[in-house]
């Protein structure tokens, strides 16, 4: 009996030999000739049932790619890509659509536009030819036929022509998304051709940046100096609203060309437009303006292939070797330069635990020097973990307490582990704050109707444990928060939210996030939708700041929008980066009274009461310096049932009263059970000196002049305070304290932010001095701007009319504050 798949893929085999057959002759094929065609190979119409009208078009495709194979043209320069756009002109519009197809966006790439993509390639003998989405192979079929190729396609009835059209080279079946670890096994391309999905992912089912995956996952396979040809989707450009993530997925590589195609994919079934960019991984400059046409033919005088670069080999780095240890605020004098870190090249890229060893009895303390002792995780020791690039340290107090035995064990892809992407101390994070995710706070509450309080309440809900990191500059906060989402990503929850204190930061979350293996497409700001606009993520990390959380647009609030993102039952990460700008949540007495809470701690508490599932993460190097600063810190169960403080305020009046020395028995508390962690950089190996400017008599003119004109305003303005009914002129008394206060306090501010840029301008000409010398030296300088005088540039660049702007002449002197 014949197997009726064999049956349907020998009639496959012979009507695209049919079509060669015609393809050869330089015939036209119509409609009807692919209809004829494919009735005689199946033996019946489609009427019947015999094979769909999809079936003849994917025939079609692979009837062209063999031929383009077999019976190659000239195409050596861009007038031959004339003959592809005659080939074009003699096919049938594809006019019908299967749900297979639009599923997976299987638009394969036009003869004509495959032609302009593989000179622009300029593929060299030798040349490693990665195609990631093969298709049918037709952006492939072009290239010269001495190169290696390696074909990935995930539709199994397209991958099975691929073997038809392509003997012998190796074809394989992955997400081409993840070919970063699926393929590490495989030499690295040195030239990419590609045309991904533009929206559709397998896992995501919808999604908007599949492109851009694609393209990511692409440009961390392809070898260094190697070139990649990409057709993307028309939006994937440097426009306003996505300019960060172009510029972030183009930022390492160099853009050669830059073009963007209307109407171009008419005979395939869509009108789209789509942008072809030619790309060398190598170190970018400018990004060139970009081309635009309506057609292949109207493009060919307008582009120029570029010369291609040489394709490095990548060399595995030497291990580590073990030195001897330094005390704690030893000077390290060598120079040597510094031993790379140890390179491990993974055969597969697997999600593996994190090989751990829980200690019963606490690690031993080390050497104390000052208020400070070395840092060592007390109760873990990891199998493959290295050490922090740089020694941490914390204080006597808080390293005096043991932290909990913990139970999680988290799920991190191998490289991250084995290529040290995280030391010991940062998977020890990891490994506490899944522990404490696993806990809930006693009882049941239910967000209070007014106010940002949690009221209990039988029939409420329970809320879920919090975790507080509290590192220094250094300890790589970023990469701890990227870390403890890629372990929940890996265990199935793909919707978290990353909050930090501005917008530049984006940038820096999605630093931490690739370095781990994430994609820059994974993290999405909110404001890339408009605050009326339902957020169309299907899963990711939406990027959000503070003073973003809190604005509103009449009766819409990006609150409620993220709210209504991330949906109850959401039990993802909560990131709140920068945790302290929501330290004014309890208000509190300022210098002029009473303080309401700020709204951004306000929109920041009420996103935790309104999502209790949520995995909250707060992350601030002054959590434990002021009680405000742990009142926005609703999930660390420090007030409430079975705690000796009722509520926030009875808390927060409790420890205030306690001082400095209360906040510190909080933070010993928070850490003995598992809540808590506070690291921050030691000095070990660090010298300074102190450089020292003596005025010359004419800098002491200067300042003095300055200190006279500064008293005559002072003595100005107490006139103006009594002119104004401020200050009684008679008895001297206060008849305003709140005017009298403000007036004066923006006096002082002002007075010290001149006398500061004064006293920096003096000292320049030793600072100079001491930078030239370092450099002569052949020493390295790094010079830290305590002001940029960014404000006043803003304040006055708005102030500018067109006119002004065009012959731009702006003072950013000290006499601004004058």
């Amino acid at each position: 009996m014949t197997d009726l798949f064999s049956t349907a893929e020998n009639a496959d085999r012979s009507a695209a030999l049919l079509l060669q057959d015609r393809l050869r002759a330089g015939d036209s094929i119509t409609r009807a000739a692919l209809n004829e065609a494919m009735t005689k190979a199946y033996g019946g119409t489609d009427a019947q049932g015999c094979w769909t009208q999809r079936e003849s078009f994917e025939v079609l495709e692979h009837a062209l790619a063999v031929h383009l194979r077999t019976v190659p043209h000239a195409l050596h320069a861009l007038p031959d890509v004339a003959h592809a756009i005659r080939l074009m002109a003699a096919l049938p519009t594809q006019t019908v659509r299967s749900e297979e197809q639009l599923e997976w966006q299987q638009f394969s790439t036009p003869a004509d536009i495959a032609a302009l993509a593989v000179l622009l390639a300029n593929a060299q003998e030798g040349d490693v030819v990665l195609e990631p989405s093969a298709g049918n192979g037709l952006l492939v079929a072009q290239l010269r036929q001495d190169v290696t190729l390696q074909l990935n396609e995930l539709d199994p009835a397209r991958r099975a022509r691929l073997a038809h059209s392509f003997p012998g080279a190796p074809i394989t079946g992955y997400d081409g998304a993840a070919l970063t670890s699926l393929m590490a096994s495989s030499e690295r391309p040195t030239l990419v051709p590609m045309n991904p999905p533009f929206s559709r992912s397998l896992g995501r089912g919808a999604d908007d940046f599949a492109a851009v995956r694609h393209l990511q996952a692409a440009l961390r396979r392809l070898r260094t100096g190697g070139r990649l040809v990409a057709i993307m989707p028309d939006w994937f450009g440097p426009s306003a609203r996505l300019r960060d993530l172009f510029d972030s997925t183009l930022r390492d590589v160099a853009v050669r060309t830059s073009i963007r195609l209307e109407k171009c994919y008419t005979k395939h079934g869509t009108s789209i437009a789509v942008r072809l960019y030619v790309i060398d991984k190598a170190p970018g400059t400018t990004i060139p303006s970009t081309i635009q046409r309506s057609s292949v033919a109207e493009i060919l005088d307008a582009v120029t292939i570029v010369d291609r670069l040489k394709p490095k080999t990548d060399v595995p780095m030497a291990p580590v070797r073990k030195t001897g240890t330094t005390s704690l605020f030893r000077a390290v004098k060598s120079t040597r330069p510094a031993e790379p870190r140890a390179y491990h090249a993974p055969v597969r890229n697997e999600v593996l635990p994190v090989d751990f060893t829980p200690l019963e009895t606490p690690a031993p303390l080390l050497g104390q020097t000052g208020v400070y002792l070395p840092y060592r995780p007390s109760r873990l020791v990891f199998t493959t973990a290295g050490e922090h690039p740089t020694a941490l340290v914390e204080s006597v107090a808080m390293g005096s307490i043991p932290a909990p035995i913990p139970h999680h064990v988290p799920r991190l892809p191998e490289r991250t582990v084995a290529e040290r992407l995280l030391s010991a101390s940062q998977l020890e994070t990891v490994v506490y704050a899944g522990d404490a995710w696993t806990q809930m706070i006693p009882g049941r509450f239910r967000p209070s109707k007014e106010g940002v309080g949690l009221d209990l309440s039988e029939d409420g809900r329970e809320y879920r444990k919090g975790f507080f990191l509290g590192d220094g500059t250094g300890a790589g906060k970023g990469r701890q928060i990227a870390a403890c989402i890629l372990d929940n990503w890996l265990q199935g929850r793909r919707r978290h939210i990353w909050i930090t204190k501005n917008e530049p930061l984006l940038e820096d979350a999605r630093r931490d996030w690739t370095a781990l293996g994430g994609m820059t497409a994974d993290i999405q700001p909110l404001t890339s939708w408009k605050i009326d606009e339902v957020v169309k993520l299907d899963q990711g990390v939406i990027f959000v700041t503070y003073p973003a959380l809190r604005s509103a647009r009449g009766d819409h609030t990006r609150l409620k929008q993220l709210i209504d993102w991330a949906r109850e039952d959401f039990d993802g990460v909560i990131a709140f980066d920068e945790a302290h700008e929501m330290g004014g949540v309890a208000g509190g007495e300022g210098a002029l009274g009473a303080k309401k809470g700020s709204q951004q701690g306000i929109c920041g508490v009420l996103l935790q009461n309104n999502l209790p599932g949520a995995r909250v993460l707060y992350a601030s190097a002054t959590g434990a310096s002021d009680v405000n600063n742990l009142a926005y810190a609703v999930r660390l169960g420090l007030w409430g049932p079975e705690t000796a403080f009722a509520d926030r305020e009875q808390f927060i009046s409790g420890i205030r009263k306690g001082g400095i020395a209360a906040m510190e028995l909080v933070a010993r508390d928070l850490k003995a059970t598992g809540l808590y962690m506070a690291r921050a950089l030691s000095f070990a190996g660090v010298e300074y000196d102190i450089l020292k400017h003596a005025l010359t008599p004419d800098q002491i003119r200067i300042y003095d002049t300055y200190a006279d004109a500064w008293g005559i305003i002072h003595r100005n303005m107490e006139q103006a305070l009594e002119l104004t009914a401020v200050v009684d002129s008679l008895e001297n008394a206060t008849l305003n304290s709140g005017a009298k206060a403000s007036a004066r306090s923006r006096f002082e501010s002002t007075k010290q932010r001149f006398f500061g840029q004064v006293l920096l301008s003096l000292k320049m000409p030793t600072v100079i001095a001491a930078v030239e010398e370092h450099l002569a030296d052949g020493k390295s300088v790094v010079l830290q701007l305590v002001t940029t005088a960014e404000s006043i540039l803003n304040r006055r660049l708005g102030e500018l009319s067109p006119d002004e702007r065009a012959d731009l002449e702006i003072d950013l002197s000290p006499r601004e504050y004058v």
